[in-house]
């Protein structure tokens, strides 16, 4: 098992920045990548970004790419995500998630943390 807790999420105006963080603790041994996904009201969750954990590669949704910029710390287990020239329609509950891999591929996901940007 592999447990998240994020933090960093709040309220801005547009144009502003914040960066959100996600701590991984447990079997983190297995983590092959950890990401971003976001949920806005009535809307599906969808990607923002990710990082794989060993090479570094990453890799941003269309509406990310420019102004979010994924990072990691391995020896703190903790992914970042920093958000600049924040929008309104980036306003939603943002999720991070750890993909495992060894004994079958699992996806863990963390209580999420509320992002608002005002307008």
């Amino acid at each position: 098992q592999v447990q998240l807790v994020e933090s960093g999420g709040g309220l801005v105006q547009a144009g502003g920045s914040l960066r959100l963080s996600c701590a991984a603790s447990g079997r983190t041994f297995s983590t092959y990548a950890m990401g971003w996904f976001r949920q806005a009201p009535g809307k599906e969750r969808e990607f923002v970004a990710t990082i794989i954990w060993s090479g570094g590669n990453t890799y941003y949704a269309d509406s990310a790419k420019g102004r979010f910029t994924i990072s990691r710390d391995n020896g703190k287990n903790t992914v970042y995500l920093q958000m600049n020239s924040l929008k309104p329609e980036d306003t939603a509950v943002y999720y991070c998630n750890c993909h495992t891999r060894g004994e079958g591929d699992h996806d863990y996901w963390g209580q999420g943390t509320q992002v608002t940007v005002s307008s």
